[in-house]
């Protein structure tokens, strides 16, 4: 076992690591707790730089379980989990790059927050937001784009589309689970109509399953597999389910847009035909059931008339727009937009939430003009570049979602959610660089 370990540099590492810890544990026992945890941690890094795409999957696994909600249900410190779970994907995404190699991405959107960290520094940030809040704030909003400067093997691409397409159903079966043991319901009701929640809430699984709904149809534009489009139903019963109107009208504007108008050597005059005809047909048959269906949240809103309410949000927004006047070139620094709202206040109370739902506000708030400018003309810039190489189907669906991406954030946390997680490594994993090989099929 020895000449094998010293023939592996991986489980040497990990013998050097657990020998190491044992020895000083035995020579000063009051350190053993911390070791232990160290131990762990050690191990896990050295499993992690062993099996890089493994670790991709087990943490967009766990990112799509939302442990922010199930977790801090049971212990609380919803922010500290949060913090963490990033924290582990830009562990998880530096010792691939350690491994398999890093990559310059000069439109990388985290610039733009680093960007607007400084003009902060020098301008000064938000009442009640410390350098340490800021900084923390930094690297949760550069989080999202780290995946940027990973050199994707064609295992990882692949690993990173199968779990965005998958998570879905994860999180409905880890919810599942859940509920049968007690810990956290599986569904929430608003207004009388139920919204499926899981292990996350329905907003947060919404937006996870319309991301796989975007995952799948770009899949499929690629390699015109038919499980595709059986992922993409399952997907949208689960978008359907949550009551997520956002999502549910983004991801159906995409997937018209594929059907209607994007060239696919997959997808034949009949088979759109019939795919959209499959559409119709559901789409009619709940329309006809309508007053037997008010239990799901979309269909009780049309009932109501309230389908295109923005659930309030427009209260919130004056704040911002208050905070945002007061220095509309620079901004007020990285997580600025967390504090300009006390939870405490009657707003904040009242929501139930201090965010602003809307980024471009949020963002004008963090970085001024400038900042959101270069924030987003970088965005834009990191799909353009990035998307170029790609055939013509998935290159315009990508943009196209990238553009409802745009248009949801305008009610929307789309950028400090988690599901930006997800989003942005998904569309990493699409997205090939001229200094990358294309992905293998």
């Amino acid at each position: 076992m020895i000449g094998a370990a010293r023939r592996d540099p991986v489980r040497l590492a990990a013998i050097g690591l657990l020998g190491g810890f044992g020895a000083i544990a035995w020579a000063v026992p009051g350190l053993t707790v911390p070791l232990l945890a160290l131990t762990a941690l050690g191990l896990a890094a050295v499993v992690a730089y062993a099996r890089p795409v493994a670790a991709m999957v087990a943490w967009l696994i766990v990112v799509e379980t939302t442990p922010e909600m199930w977790l801090s249900d049971m212990i609380g410190d919803h922010e500290l989990i949060i913090a963490l779970l990033k924290t582990a994907g830009l562990f998880i995404i530096g010792l691939a790059a350690l491994r398999d190699g890093a990559r310059a991405d000069r439109f990388n959107p985290s610039y733009a927050f680093l960007w607007m960290f400084g003009t902060g520094i020098v301008h000064g940030f938000w009442p009640g937001l410390s350098l340490v809040a800021s900084f923390r704030s930094l690297i949760g909003s550069a989080a999202p784009f780290a995946a940027g400067c990973l050199r994707l093997t064609g295992s990882m691409r692949r690993a990173i589309i199968g779990c965005t397409i998958i998570g879905p159903s994860m999180t409905v079966g880890y919810g599942i689970l859940l509920a049968a043991i007690g810990v956290r319901p599986l569904y929430a009701t608003q207004l009388g109509a139920i919204r499926l929640a899981a292990s996350s809430s329905p907003a947060f699984l919404g937006g996870f399953a319309m991301i796989a709904i975007f995952a799948g149809l770009v899949a499929f534009l690629a390699d015109g597999r038919s499980r595709n489009w059986a992922w993409i139903g399952v997907n949208y019963l689960i978008l359907i389910a949550t009551g997520a109107r956002a999502p549910l009208g983004m991801a159906g504007f995409v997937t018209l847009a594929t059907l209607l108008a994007t060239p696919s050597q997959f997808l034949s005059a009949s088979r759109r035909v019939g795919l959209l005809a499959l559409g119709g047909a559901g789409l009619g048959a709940v329309l006809m059931a309508g007053s037997a269906l008010h239990f799901i949240r979309v269909v009780d809103l049309i009932h109501l008339g309230d389908a295109g309410s923005l659930s309030n949000r427009q209260l919130i927004w004056p704040f911002f727009e208050a905070a945002a006047w007061r220095s509309p070139l620079v901004g007020w620094g990285v997580g600025a937009g967390k504090v300009v709202v006390s939870l405490k206040s009657h707003i904040g109370r009242f929501l139930g939430t201090n965010a602003a739902h809307n980024e471009y506000l949020r963002i004008t708030v963090e970085g001024g003009v400038i900042g959101a400018l270069a924030l987003f003309g970088m965005i834009t810039m990191w799909l353009w570049r990035g998307s170029a190489a790609l055939a013509v189907g998935p290159r315009r669906i990508i943009r196209l979602v990238f553009l409802a991406f745009a248009v949801q954030s305008l009610t929307d946390n789309t950028l400090i959610a988690t599901t930006s997680l997800v989003f942005f490594i998904w569309a990493r994993a699409i997205l090939v660089n001229p200094d990358e090989s294309p992905p293998a099929a």
